[in-house]
């Protein structure tokens, strides 16, 4: 079993600077080479490599193990052209010496990317990265930054919402205090990040598609959604405006719990819009119904109930919701709170109880029902 210790120049200079002929394989060869190379330019990196390339192989003697030590380098200015010699190098190698197994020796990330052509043909046990001692930590930095530049999207990511905040500080600080500057950064920062990592981006870059293909296909649910999208600005509209209602200045707790029982009729209804637009697309297509779609329309109106009696049973705590009465028979808070959570709870085992009627499809046939609706969906 023989290993060949390769050190790889991808840049061509140890060709450039030496005029020998590559690849140069052999200790003597090697160590003549080395010598050159150092008269021509000692401060070069491919020294240090090469040097390296001769301790490893020292090292396999050593230890009893059969190792032949070469270099191949670049033969042209272009990335495929140097690659493309390297693999006619590597392959020269391969005949010459016939060896069952490469360890790569380079000294810069730049090399480090030939490591698939030689692993193309020989299987590659270790790669010996040398980097100068004194200029470990530049030249790390260096290779990080370079790479970093040239990813795209990393770039955009990162470098454009910097670049935009430190654009939109100096207008905040003109115009307003440092604190509020501090705060437009973090915020603008923060909403990025949230973006990209919540993959937003990618949903919104699949809308189009999806509201394309609706529209071709003619689906009413296009027009619910609309429909939907514009009650829920009523919603929040007519609950921001009911906060002016509210008898003197009031928590921001209260405010807010304020706008949600104002917003949660028109919210409730926003989702039953799109609900039922869902279900007559569904019914359209007179493949049958679904039982979750079904099921979505009592879900709205349930979570609605809900969610209007906890906000209405907080603001009759605060003497700010008339009690509720019926009959002649007032309500307590507590006995409205209820009257809501059981009425939310019945709408919704109603809708259970209609969907299991009417539709009799599996959870199994349902998730793979959605599965083919995604992939028939155009990217």
């Amino acid at each position: 079993m023989t290993s060949l210790v390769c050190c790889v120049d991808r840049s061509g200079e140890v060709a450039r600077k030496t005029s020998v002929p590559m690849p140069v394989s052999g200790w003597e060869a090697v160590r003549s080479l080395v010598t050159e190379i150092g008269l021509a330019d000692p401060e070069d990196a491919s020294v240090n490599c090469i040097l390296e390339a001769l301790r490893v192989a020292r090292d396999l003697r050593d230890g009893r193990e059969e190792a032949v030590v070469a270099v191949v380098s670049g033969g042209s200015d272009s990335r495929v052209g140097a690659d493309r010699s390297i693999a006619a190098q590597l392959d020269e190698l391969v005949d010459r010496h016939d060896p069952t197994s490469a360890i790569v020796v380079v000294d810069s990330a730049e090399d480090e990317r030939v490591l698939p052509i030689v692993e193309s043909r020989l299987p590659v046990d270790s790669v010996d990265r040398v980097v100068v001692r004194q200029a470990h930590d530049l030249e790390s930095s260096y290779y990080l930054l370079k790479q970093f530049l040239a990813d795209e999207e990393l770039r955009s990511t990162v470098l454009v919402p910097v670049g935009i905040g430190l654009l939109v500080v100096p207008s905040l600080l003109f115009w307003f205090s440092p604190e509020v500057a501090i705060a437009g950064l973090s915020g603008l920062l923060g909403t990025v990040l949230l973006y990209k990592g919540l993959a937003i981006d990618e949903y919104l870059a699949d809308v189009p598609d999806r509201v394309r293909a609706a529209l071709y296909a003619g689906k009413v649910s296009i027009v619910t959604y609309v429909v939907a999208a514009g009650l829920s600005l009523v919603g929040i509209f007519l609950g921001v405006l009911s906060i002016s209602e509210l008898p003197g200045s009031q928590p921001l707790v209260v405010e807010a719990i304020q706008i949600v029982y104002a917003a949660v009729p028109w919210l409730a209804g926003a989702a039953l819009t799109a609900a039922t637009g869902r279900l007559l697309d569904e019914l359209i297509r007179d493949e049958g119904i679904r039982s979750h779609f079904l099921n979505l329309p009592f879900v709205a109106v349930a979570v609605g109930l809900v969610v209007r009696g906890f906000a209405g049973y907080f603001l009759e705590q605060e003497r700010l919701l008339p009690p509720l009465s019926a009959g002649g028979i007032v309500v307590s808070p507590t006995q409205r709170l209820a009257l809501f959570i059981v009425g939310g709870i019945v709408v919704s085992l109603l809708g259970v109880a209609l969907a299991s009627d009417m539709g009799g499809d599996r959870l199994e046939d349902v998730i793979d029902a959605e599965e083919d609706d995604r992939g028939r969906q155009p990217r």
